[in-house]
């Protein structure tokens, strides 16, 4: 195996580079890349030029896909490999690709484990917008006072697809609002996500309506606030995509969102997700 990983920044972000292309697709790589995606929580493979069969590859040699596609989508491609695009004549409800522009976590309101990571490689760059920026909840954890940290256990949040898409409620057509808004569950979950491997992580993001027991007015401002600490730069990174990237993040320890660009650049991601095997437990 001959792959290599440089430290984009201090606490987030490795980019990989490799000395033979198909050294990227054996399992020995995957589980370096596995370990290092649980350690620098962002790697980014620079204009390797997936095809969707080795993105698929890649996706089960790390720990086996899971479906999060979306239900109104066209594909014309594998149903495993979710296109997130804002043509419509591929996705004719575009609410959730919408939905990316806000800090979120993959798969918090569905009834099974989180996503481990999410895998995004780049079809089609556009000129201006659509880079994604990626915040370490591992990070921004660790980062916090102690004081803080103990203030924050034993809290829990209540996530749901409405809160989520309040950003942009008014942007979706009434005639179908209350059906988008209300897709998924609503979903109980602790602030502060203690994994298996004793590392904590944050469970912040759009999703976060409010806080258990809080008064609305400040549990939705200690979530704003947790927002803002955890995309601090020291915690997160922006990447430019071009045309061939893949990029792989650690789901369960970082929010991400899309910088808005216009449906018209034709901005094309291909998205395979690796099953999780924790549940956001308190």
């Amino acid at each position: 195996m001959a792959i290599h990983f440089e430290n984009i920044k201090q606490f987030i972000g490795s980019r990989v580079s490799w000395d033979d292309r198909a050294d990227v697709f054996t399992p020995d790589a995957a589980d370096a890349i596995r370990q290092k995606v649980e350690e620098r929580t962002v790697l980014v493979f620079p204009q390797i030029d997936l095809t969707d069969e080795e993105q698929l590859k890649i996706t089960d040699l790390m720990g086996g896909k899971v479906r999060l596609t979306g239900r109104f989508n066209k594909q014309d491609n594998d149903e495993d490999v979710y296109q997130v695009t804002l043509d419509e004549k591929i996705n004719p409800q575009p609410e959730y690709v919408l939905g990316t522009f806000f800090w979120h976590m993959d798969g918090i309101t569905v009834d099974m484990p989180p996503p481990f990571a999410t895998l995004l490689s780049c079809r089609i760059a556009p000129d201006k917008g659509g880079e994604t920026e990626f915040a370490s909840t591992y990070a921004a954890y660790e980062g916090l006072p102690d004081e803080e940290k103990d203030a924050l256990e034993g809290l829990k949040a209540v996530h749901s697809v409405r809160a989520s898409l309040s950003p942009i409620a008014d942007a979706i057509p009434e005639k179908h609002r209350e059906k988008v808004l209300g897709i998924g569950l609503i979903k109980e979950h602790p602030v502060i996500w203690t994994h298996a491997s004793g590392r904590k992580s944050m469970v912040i993001g759009t999703t976060a309506d409010h806080i258990v027991g809080m008064d609305i007015p400040a549990g939705r401002a200690l979530l704003i606030r947790l927002q803002e600490w955890a995309a601090q730069p020291a915690f997160s990174l922006r990447h430019k995509w071009t045309k061939g990237d893949f990029v792989i993040w650690d789901n369960t320890g970082a929010m991400h969102r899309a910088i808005p660009y216009d449906k018209s650049t034709g901005r094309m991601m291909h998205r395979t997700s690796i099953a999780g095997t924790e549940a956001v437990a308190a």
